[in-house]
């Protein structure tokens, strides 16, 4: 299978400077500061409005845990089909039981309503009781990738796991392993150094832009306290461009 390089967005401008870079493929989001949620059907269709890129839309319907009730799960599969009827190839999804194992019952719900699109299982796995029981549970479900850190703070940490699991991958024709957390250029060389049949990586190259706003008040905040609302984060076209030359040309 060819490499891959997956850039997660959440704005049109990050998606545009992702496809300038080189980006195989997007992953859509909104709200990346909290780990990212399900996107806007609107900003689906401008970038379908200017590419053809392959795009799999996040679905979350809000931060904190995977663990969702009846409600979130409705919420998710309604979604799943507008974002279907506006363009998107794929779907970025993921449940939980209180226990840490994957909810079949919740992923057959995404998984009918996603009616044959590809499918990413995000980074659940890296909070689930067994990563490796988690990847092989999500690989019987017809996920055809996994987007993982090995279940550490950044993908670097979790190279033993994710040595694991491309073990997995190729041993039972499982799902590709998509390795996020920490990506860039330098990680990917380092990571392939060490496991050089590692060949999907998934990264935002976010930098951080000045607000254009002259006046500033100061202490009042727009979310959580000590977020800086006064630089937008934004992913950067060197970044991917330099991830994409390595992924593609390191030996």
């Amino acid at each position: 299978m060819s490499r891959l390089l997956e850039v997660c967005v959440d704005s049109l401008a990050s998606a545009r400077a992702a496809i300038r870079g080189g980006a195989d493929r997007l992953e859509l989001c909104s709200a990346l500061a909290v780990g990212g949620l399900t996107p806007y059907t609107e900003l689906l269709l401008q970038i379908r409005g200017e590419s053809s890129i392959a795009i799999r839309c996040l679905m979350r319907p809000r931060a904190g845990d995977f663990l969702y009730d009846r409600e979130e799960i409705r919420l998710m599969a309604h979604q799943i089909r507008v974002l279907k009827a506006a363009g998107s190839d794929g779907f970025v999804i993921g449940c939980l039981t209180a226990g840490g194992d994957l909810d079949q019952e919740s992923m057959l719900s995404l998984i009918d309503a996603a009616a044959g699109s590809p499918l990413t299982l995000h980074r659940c796995i890296d909070v689930s009781r067994d990563p490796l029981r988690t990847y092989l549970s999500a690989g019987a479900l017809g996920i055809d990738t996994v987007l993982t850190s090995g279940a550490a703070a950044n993908c670097m940490g979790g190279i033993d796991t994710i040595g694991d699991l491309l073990h997995l991958r190729d041993e039972f024709h499982g799902p590709e392993v998509l390795i996020g957390a920490g990506v860039k250029a330098a990680v990917i060389a380092a990571i392939r150094r060490e496991l050089p049949e590692a060949r999907a990586f998934h990264m935002s190259g976010k930098i951080e832009i000045e607000s254009r706003m002259l006046f500033r008040r100061k202490d009042v905040p727009m979310g959580l306290p000590g977020l800086d609302e006064w630089h937008i984060q934004q992913t950067s076209e060197e970044a991917v461009r330099n991830a994409k030359c390595t992924l593609m040309h390191d030996s």
